[in-house]
């Protein structure tokens, strides 16, 4: 019998990202997207990786929309994209130190788009919170934002 609580870590495609690093700094402004060299690690953590950026390298601020849904709870925010970031990252049943190192918000939600729940807690403590929501089986898939800056960090789906 499959363990109904397995779970999958995604990165983003990093597709749509990468023309971007071909454009001039006054171009992506025009698309409101911020080029930075990583000057601390931790502290850019990527979306496609899920990694922290190492200094020196070069990343892409940018505004995603992340919870693309027809529902009260549609989000879009600020995510980091490291330029040497080709492939994205998987994880199954399994958390990346990206995220274990950081507090976090946990929001749960189930077929119909809308939060079922939401915990806020230590990243170490992440991998019990998540069998606990998919416990549940209304609970579809998990939506991981760090909770001091409140970017979006990677969606959690059933494996």
């Amino acid at each position: 019998m499959e363990d109904e609580t397995s779970f999958r870590i995604r990165g983003l495609a990093p597709e749509p990202f990468q023309p971007l690093f071909a454009l001039t700094n006054a171009e992506l402004a025009e698309r409101g997207v911020k080029r930075m060299r990583v000057d601390a690690c931790p502290g850019f953590p990527c979306r496609v990786s899920l990694e922290d950026a190492p200094i020196g390298e070069t990343v892409l601020l940018l505004h995603w929309e992340h919870l693309e849904t027809i529902s009260p709870y549609r989000a879009s925010g600020p995510i980091f994209v490291r330029e040497n970031a080709h492939t994205p990252a998987e994880f199954v049943d399994a958390v990346p130190e990206q995220l274990r190192r950081r507090l976090l918000s946990v929001r749960a939600y189930d077929g119909d788009e809308m939060m079922r729940a939401a915990e806020v807690l230590q990243g170490d403590a992440l991998e019990t919170q998540i069998r606990n929501y998919f416990a549940d089986p209304a609970i579809r898939y998990l939506h991981m934002h760090n909770a001091r800056p409140g970017c979006f960090a990677c969606r959690i789906d059933r494996a």
